[in-house]
């Protein structure tokens, strides 16, 4: 990991290196692998420098793609090049059935499931941020008469014009379910019929002439901003990115909303499971939750966290209350049990 020590030296600056003098070499040395970009950005502004700061460690970063496999290596060789990782809900799934994640112990973080939002807290997983699939469009696009549903999404004899969708089955199926009048709490359950597939699939071959597909997260907004559709899906910190950043005239339907959630998971027999607990103790604390937001347009999974978010920013945030109200979390275990066959079937109706 010694192509990660420049990230370090680059955070603290030249002079803060100096002040630390010998404490560089005697302080505990963490590292912290997650996606990058912005996102690892946030993280380094509102955990890894505030961290540094208060304790005297180091905290180096890394990144990685999700594949389980690295993790893995570690657990079977002894050899851990990383500490903590940022994991989507299917790898901590995956991971702590495989067992090569360490299983959170409550005690140790000083935490309990009652301290997060719904979902915050799993056996091998220590909840971090909400992230949403969502619904956008231009304000400028409507004449004054803006979409303010899920269903107006689906609508287009009411909202002429083409609709961006993901590729991907999730959560188009989802989507569908509750425009045709499932409730959220019974979605997945639905979804687990033969009738309720076909219910779903009956309700996208109303839109389906009217879809251009969007492949990655930077394609949403883009095929927005160019007028390709006058609606489209997307992930709210891309769509909130183009409206501060790139001043986009777009606007959010949070209605119908589909979440997930990001955590810490640690590889299996990890040796330094004392400072690690200390770090995933800090991050979890609401100040820091809070303080993401100023960085990154994603909801703090702890509780707590909303007296330190901006007011401006909480409207924009998947964890708001008035945005939690139609939410549907994503279901990792449903997708898990069910991917392979619902993208047989969905890769052949695209291609139809």
């Amino acid at each position: 990991m010694n192509h990660i020590l420049p990230k370090v030296l680059g955070m603290l600056g030249v002079g803060a290196v100096l002040s630390l003098g010998t404490n560089i070499a005697i302080a505990d040395t963490i590292t912290v692998t997650s996606w990058g970009g912005a996102y690892s950005m946030s993280q380094r502004k509102a955990f890894h420098e505030p961290f540094m700061k208060e304790t005297g460690h180091v905290v180096l970063e890394d990144e990685w793609g999700g594949d389980l496999a690295v993790i893995r290596a570690m657990v079977e060789t002894g050899n851990y090049k990383t500490h903590v990782i940022d994991a989507e809900t299917n790898d901590v799934l995956a991971g702590c059935d495989e067992g090569v994640l360490e299983v959170i112990d409550t005690d140790r973080l000083g935490l309990t499931a009652d301290d997060f939002i719904p979902g915050g807290l799993l056996e091998c997983g220590v909840g971090l941020v909400s992230w949403a699939n969502v619904v956008a469009f231009r304000t400028d696009g409507h004449g004054g008469n803006n979409p303010s549903t899920l269903k107006d999404y689906f609508d287009t004899a009411k909202f002429p014009g083409k609709r961006g969708f993901g590729r991907w089955a999730g959560p188009n199926l989802e989507w569908a379910l509750m425009v045709d009048g499932v409730p959220t709490g019974e979605i997945y359950a639905t979804l687990e019929t033969a009738e309720g597939m076909d219910r779903a699939f009956a309700v996208l071959d109303g839109i389906k002439s009217d879809i251009i597909w969007w492949e990655t997260g930077s394609q949403a907004p883009q095929l927005l901003a160019d007028k390709e559709v006058v609606m489209t899906s997307g992930w709210n910190g891309r769509i909130y990115a183009a409206v501060m950043d790139d001043k986009q005239p777009f606007e959010i339907i949070w209605d119908g909303q589909v979440y997930d959630l990001e955590y810490w998971i640690v590889p299996a027999g990890h040796p330094d499971l004392d400072l690690i607990y200390e770090y995933m103790a800090f991050t979890s604390r609401p100040d820091r939750q809070g303080d993401t937001t100023n960085y990154i347009s994603y909801g703090p999974s702890r509780l707590g966290s909303d007296k330190y978010v901006n007011p401006d920013i909480l409207p924009h945030l998947p964890t708001a209350p008035q945005n939690l109200g139609t939410a549907l979390q994503a279901s990792a275990t449903f997708w898990a049990d069910n991917q392979e066959d619902i993208d047989n079937r969905w890769n052949v109706w695209r291609a139809k």
